[in-house]
This record gives structure tokens, C-alpha cells and sequence, in this order.
């Protein structure tokens, strides 16, 4: 399977829009979370509020992105991107256990709420958190960082929704325990949505090799290149979602000039641009060296 890669800028008018939308919504619900006595409420609130958090981390982090390389910093600040996610996904996960948390105690001991502040502010959630999720859907296509912001924003505004029903239905029925009820689901629901960028950030974070390329197979064709005796030593990680950096040492049949090692080279790159879309590659050429020829350095 190849791979598809098409960095997109993003938008960083929308982004402040967003923050502001949701630093206000999230005050507003917390306050009126204490005033009414709704945990869900308040749940809404901390999730909002680390909305803003999160998108505040995936402006900066897209901005330092885009620094040029250094002496210093040699790729640049490529990973900071990659870094935010892993930081968003993290803290949401820790939020919904938070929640559940919380939300089972107040199972155990409900408590009267004031219904009417629950609806009117979990309506005025949906509505910043909609509004929010259309300003960065396009930024999100192609950027795990401004997913994860977006997937916050996303959850939010189911979170909102569940909160509102269960408003409704203190109102109408004085059935108090739906509002920990719907705060267990919330936390359920965030834990599902923020799990795969967790995985995802870490292993490039741990520079995992890609889970669509398979390293034997990338071997096998390399080693049919003329020339090739034998590709050994190989590491295949990813800086970020777009770039994917391969090194290896390769056994030369011959005992060849840099020119005619150039040629092999080459096809080496256009083998794995062609199939992977790896546009950064380090070869090390060998002939006759008595190492250790393992696929993989042990």
C-alpha cells in the first residue's frame, strides 16, 4: 500500500475563532455546573476548557512546525506537531477517567439539580462546539495534530448533546441519576475517540516503523536492484505524519566507483518513493565487509 501524503496548512484565523468560541462556553458551563449541581455539566465544562488548552498547543505546535532547519536543530521543528497530539490524546484520556470517576460516585449518591441552566448552557455548547468543528474540519484532513483538536471539539459537542437530553429529562421525569449516567457514557465515548492517536503519536514518538510497510518485503525488492548482494542494518521511522526517513547498509556484488554506487542509489530512491513516498534516504554501500548482516541490527 502506498503511502498518501499531502501536508495542508492550517488556518490560523480559524483556530483563534475557535479558542475564543470555546474559552467562553467553558466558563459559562462551569459556572453554571456549580450553580445547578450538575456534574455533566461541569464535566462539559473541564472538557471545554481542555479544548482550548489542546488548541492552543496545536497552533503553537503547527507554528513551530514550520521553522526552517538549524545547526542545531537539524530537522527543524518537525515533531512538535506529533508531540501535541500525544499531549491532547493524553490529557483527554486522563479526563475521562476523571469523569468516570466522579460520574460513578455521583450514581451512588444523586443529588437534585437545577434542570432549566443544564439545558440552556449544554445548547449554547452544542452550538459553539459546531460552530468549532466546521472552522477546523478542513485542517484536520491532513494533520494528525489539528485531528486530535479537532476530535476534542468533535466530542465536546457530543458530550453537549448527552448533557442536554439529560437535562431534559431531569426536567420532565426528576430522574437525577441520568446525569452521571450520561457523564459514564461521555467518558466511555472520550476514551474510544482519543485511544488511536495515542497509538498513533507514540509509536512515532518511539520511531516504530510504519504499519503499512513491511520491512522483509522492502528487502526482498531492494536486494532484486542489480548490483545489490545483500541490504542489511535497516531503519525505517517517521519525524511527523509526512516524512518518513530509511537508512540501511547495502552489500555491493562488486567493487564499484561512487559513480556506478550513485546509480544503484537512485534506484534504491525511486523504488521507495514510488511504493512509500520516503523522500529522505542514507545508504551506507559496503563490499566485502565482515560485519554482522542481520536485517535488523540486534
Amino acid at each position: 500500500m502506498g503511502h498518501e501524503h499531502h501536508h495542508h496548512e492550517v488556518e490560523g484565523k480559524n483556530l483563534f475563532f475557535t479558542i475564543l468560541l470555546n474559552a467562553g462556553i467553558s466558563l459559562a458551563e462551569l459556572i453554571g455546573g456549580i450553580i445547578s449541581g450538575s456534574i455533566s455539566l461541569i464535566s462539559d465544562a473541564i472538557h471545554n476548557f481542555s479544548d482550548v488548552l489542546s488548541l492552543i498547543i496545536s497552533y503553537i505546535a503547527n507554528q513551530l512546525s514550520k521553522r526552517e532547519a538549524t545547526e542545531k536543530q537539524t530537522f527543524g521543528l518537525k515533531r512538535s506537531e506529533i508531540l501535541a497530539a500525544f499531549l491532547n490524546s493524553t490529557t483527554l484520556i486522563i479526563l475521562a477517567l476523571y469523569i468516570l470517576y466522579e460520574a460513578v460516585e455521583r450514581l451512588i449518591n444523586p443529588v437534585e439539580i437545577s434542570s432549566d441552566l443544564v439545558i440552556w448552557l449544554a445548547a449554547g455548547s452544542i452550538l459553539v462546539n459546531a460552530l468549532s468543528v466546521l472552522f477546523i474540519k478542513k485542517d484536520a484532513e491532513g494533520n494528525m495534530n489539528m485531528k486530535s483538536a479537532y476530535l476534542h471539539l468533535l466530542g465536546d459537542m457530543m458530550t453537549s448533546i448527552a448533557v442536554m437530553i439529560g437535562g431534559i429529562m431531569m426536567k420532565y421525569f426528576h430522574f437525577y441519576r441520568i446525569d452521571p449516567v450520561f457523564s459514564i457514557l461521555i467518558a466511555i465515548y472520550l476514551l474510544y475517540l482519543s485511544w488511536d492517536i495515542f497509538k498513533s503519536s507514540l509509536k512515532i514518538i518511539m520511531q516504530f516503523t510504519p504499519e503499512d510497510i513491511d520491512i522483509k518485503e522492502v528487502a526482498d525488492n531492494i536486494s532484486a536492484i542489480k548490483g545489490i548482494k545483500n541490504i542489511h542494518h535497516i531503519h525505517i521511522w517517521q519525524i511527523n505524519e509526512h516524512d518518513i526517513m530509511f537508512e540501511a547498509h547495502i552489500d555491493m556484488e562488486e567493487d564499484v566507483k561512487i559513480t556506478g554506487f550513485e546509480q544503484v542509489l537512485q534506484s534504491v530512491k525511486e523504488y521507495l518513493h514510488s511504493k512509500y513516498e520516503i523522500h529522505h534516504v542514507t545508504l551506507q554501500p559496503e563490499f566485502s565487509v565482515a560485519d554482522n548482516k542481520e536485517l535488523i541490527k540486534k
